[in-house]
């Protein structure tokens, strides 16, 4: 009976890191479709207006670094989940 509980606590520790690691993965790959959607988007629009460069490029940069902040947090959260137990 001890065995199976002690078993039974391993293999959902096994798949929450297996899920941790896919999460962080995700959060990766999608923060990165995120910011080269902004910079292909940015680059058509300069293009189309090239006077609006710099509000452009400012408005490009401030997308960017909050996609990359969401993708930090998710990555961390995952992290957390193999550290804690």
């Amino acid at each position: 009976m001890l065995l199976t509980v002690i078993l039974e606590a391993a293999a959902s520790m096994a798949v929450a890191k297996m899920g941790a690691g896919i999460g962080a993965g995700i959060a990766a790959v999608g923060a990165g479709i995120g910011i080269g959607r902004i910079g292909g988007s940015a680059v058509e629009a300069i293009a189309r207006q090239p006077e609006a460069v710099g509000d452009i490029r400012s408005n490009m940069i401030v997308a960017a670094a909050l996609i990359e902040g969401a993708a930090f947090f998710a990555i961390i959260v995952c992290f957390l989940i193999l550290v804690l137990p």
